[in-house]
């Protein structure tokens, strides 16, 4: 890492600035990576829109990383591989199978170096896969996979570094710097998406951050869990819920609860601010429970589990109230 106390605080700024830079040229149609991103099933807009501001955020996390003279961790290489591969499919479109084997592989580099156990290794590694996906199912209305970068890798950073671990406390701050530089241009009316090229190597570093965080004994199991729940719990249950009904869970839908509000007729900046006030009270209160007795864990997230299952209630009755049938 560099030396002098300044060199941690501008890699965050270089971060944020050369994402906010490159995500506002990637906006105008005279730039070489203006792709635009056609409405379809899944889509909640109905005009095409650039789809490379997580180049952005994937390089300006980078150029922060490099300037702050740390090593190439293998979560951080394996993000960028991940960002190289999501690329091309955002540029050519690759298929599914393809897509999926990148994201195993890159968990299984990660889960087995670290040396776990046969049996374990493979629920982690479904669990890594699983993130990485899940992030990538909920970057559909204005804001939110931003909000969602911004929250909760600076969520990470300041559980890291409470615990003094401060190459994954530099790290997700750096990740949380460019999600803000990529922010102003993404929020309601969004310029600019970020595409499969963010949103992939992004739910990767959720997963391998808590991963790490968990194995270092920095945080609890449960800890990443709650810091991202407001996408895990409307990914997992939406998901659960198609795969009960025999719907096919790959193919794009407009069923999260965020997709059902806009829907029923919430502006996307509204479903934004009301989705970053739940981002930030879930990071909060996974930090305060983490320095808390074991008992105060659990009665913490069973008050969790109850919160979402009200929210989703309160989604869904009102869903059938209005037709429920989508657009």
């Amino acid at each position: 890492m560099g030396t002098g106390p300044l060199i941690l605080p501008l890699s965050i700024l270089a971060a944020a600035g050369l994402s906010w830079a490159l995500v506002r040229q990637f906006c105008r149609p005279s730039s070489r990576l203006y792709w635009l991103d056609r409405p379809n099933d899944r889509s909640l807009h109905d005009r095409p829109t650039p789809r490379t501001g997580g180049i952005g955020i994937m390089i300006g996390t980078t150029a922060g990383w490099a300037l702050a003279g740390m090593p190439m961790a293998l979560a951080f290489a394996a993000s960028i591989a991940l960002t190289a591969v999501s690329l091309w499919d955002d540029a050519k479109g690759l298929p599914v199978a393809w897509r999926l084997i990148s994201h195993v592989a890159a968990a299984a580099a990660l889960v087995l170096a670290a040396g776990e156990p046969l049996w374990p290794a493979c629920g982690l590694i479904l669990a890594i896969v699983w993130m990485t996906n899940l992030y990538n199912f909920m970057d559909g209305s204005d804001g939110l996979a931003g909000g969602m970068a911004l929250f909760g890798f600076l969520a990470y950073a300041v559980a890291a570094g409470r615990q003094d671990a401060g190459d994954l406390a530099s790290l997700a701050m750096l990740v949380a710097a460019a999600g803000a530089g990529f922010l102003p241009f993404n929020f309601s009316p969004a310029r600019i998406f970020m595409g499969d090229a963010g949103s992939i190597p992004l739910g990767f570093l959720a997963a391998a951050l808590g991963f790490e965080g968990w194995r270092r004994e920095i945080w609890p199991a449960w800890f990443p869990l709650l810091v991202f729940s407001p996408f895990v719990a409307d990914a997992t249950v939406t998901l659960l819920r198609r795969a009960w009904r025999r719907q096919p869970v790959w193919r794009a839908h407009r069923e999260h609860a965020y997709q059902k509000l806009v829907c029923l007729g919430w502006s996307h900046r509204r479903v934004a601010v009301h989705a970053y006030g739940l981002m930030l009270a879930a990071g909060l209160s996974a930090l305060l429970l983490a320095t808390r007795p074991v008992h105060w864990q659990w009665l913490g997230l069973a008050g969790w589990a109850v919160i979402y299952a009200l929210v989703f209630l309160a989604v869904e009755l009102r869903w059938r109230r209005f037709g429920g049938t989508l657009p």
